[in-house]
């Protein structure tokens, strides 16, 4: 996917490379940067939205928590090459015409196409602006996730603005692909992200049977359907959930299967960790649900080793509890690590017990506040409990900072950073 990603961009640059006439003309140069910046800034937010389109290929084989991350950084340099391009483009017509940059600004903007690719890039930078750690932090998940949807139309007029381009427009095959190239993605948006979640459940009509409470803020919400197996949902996965019940049915967040596929049955289990969450406590048995998925790549299909370490941290415990009842093993071959700042915030341990009794399986519990003096998660204490941990596959789910301090304890401990399988539990 990465290659495929770069291999993209040299080939944007190679058409812009076929058409730039060397020059050393100040304007002629900034020109050739608006270029160059314009081309690369419209196949990356091309490149973003096919991330997050929700393809299921794409989605198993990656991992969503690693294309979140792409994306997140990938918007980073869109949105740069965007402005890079408005301000060659601002400057290129100023040194050409002679003006200062006020007038050249006022001349552009009369242009229709430009206009739009204006509005289109004021449109990124908002969000871009919410997405921001220092205010993603601060603003509520419906509202970052209404803005969000303003890339859609940003992507629009800034293709609008590309077709007439001289870079594109230039020729008739240049038109076509870069068309084509935009359709595709449109399709692929609208299928996976409109079309599947209706036919989902139209096809298997899932409602609500049970919320049922598992600890201090913390809710199993079992959902009934019709002929789930078609799903092929994998211990280890997750869906994104739309409840639709007042105040929460417009939108839709990731939870994981906290347990397989029974009798046509999902359970999920939830934290409170904002509005959205704590009125799922309050969902009502009835309540229809449109789930789409099953996506993630934390799966069975990562092991390469007969010995597996599950190493969970807060509720990242649910694709691990699945896991832990699925993989294949024999007695001691198994063994989950369970982060938490103190047994009270355990999570379905009556489940995970009876697993590691019937399993034959170890079952260590880490408790204890973040930044004590004692870490559980140091590498030799990990060695302590798992002694042979270098012989390990280690499954790893929790919270990112979590995710990140684990991911080096393993390194040091002698783990092969290509046996570490970790997903991120966060929004």
């Amino acid at each position: 996917m990465r290659a495929g990603i770069v291999a993209g961009a040299g080939a944007v640059a190679g058409l812009w490379g076929a058409q730039a006439e060397p020059s050393a003309r100040l304007d002629v140069l900034f020109a050739t940067g608006a270029h160059l910046t314009g081309l690369l800034a419209g196949y990356g937010i091309l490149v973003m939205l096919l991330l997050m389109a929700r393809v299921p290929a794409v989605e198993h084989g990656v991992g969503a928590d690693r294309l979140a991350r792409w994306h997140a950084l990938g918007g980073r340099y869109v949105l740069s090459l965007c402005l890079g391009h408005a301000l060659f483009a601002l400057c290129g017509h100023a040194a050409h015409t002679g003006t200062d940059l006020l007038a050249a600004t006022t001349d552009l903007l009369g242009y229709g196409a430009i206009a739009a690719a204006t509005a289109g890039t004021g449109l990124l930078v908002a969000v871009g602006a919410t997405s921001a750690r220092a205010v993603r932090r601060r603003v509520p998940h419906e509202t970052w996730r209404a803005v969000h949807l303003l890339t859609y139309l940003g992507a629009a007029l800034a293709f609008a603005h590309q077709l007439v381009g001289p870079d594109v427009a230039g020729h008739a095959v240049t038109v076509w692909l870069w068309a084509m190239m935009h359709a595709t993605v449109a399709v692929l948006l609208v299928w996976y992200r409109g079309v599947v979640p209706v036919r989902q459940a139209l096809r298997h009509s899932l409602r609500v049977i049970e919320v049922r409470a598992e600890g201090p803020e913390v809710v199993s919400v079992l959902v009934q359907g019709i002929g789930l197996d078609e799903l092929r949902a994998e211990p280890g996965q997750f869906f994104r959930w739309r409840f639709l019940q007042r105040r929460i049915w417009h939108t839709a967040l990731p939870f994981s299967l906290s347990a397989p596929v029974r009798d046509d049955t999902l359970r999920i289990t939830v934290k409170a960790a904002g509005d959205h969450t704590r009125r799922i406590r309050r969902l009502r048995p009835g309540t229809r649900v449109l789930a789409t998925g099953p996506f993630g790549a934390l799966t069975a299909h990562r092991r390469t080793r007969r010995k597996v370490l599950l190493l969970a941290g807060g509720v990242g415990i649910t694709p691990m509890r699945a896991l832990f009842e699925t993989l294949p093993g024999a007695p001691g071959d198994l063994t989950l690590l369970y982060r938490a700042g103190d047994a009270a915030h355990l999570v379905l341990r009556d489940e995970l017990e009876h697993i590691a009794r019937t399993r034959q399986a170890g079952l260590h519990y880490l408790l204890g506040p973040s930044g004590a003096a004692y870490d559980p998660l140091a590498p030799q204490a990990l060695r302590g409990l798992v002694p042979d941990i270098a012989a390990h596959d280690v499954f790893l789910c929790g919270p990112p900072r979590m995710v990140e301090a684990a991911t080096a304890a393993l390194t040091r401990a002698g783990v092969p950073a290509g046996h570490i399988h970790s997903e991120c539990f966060t929004f």
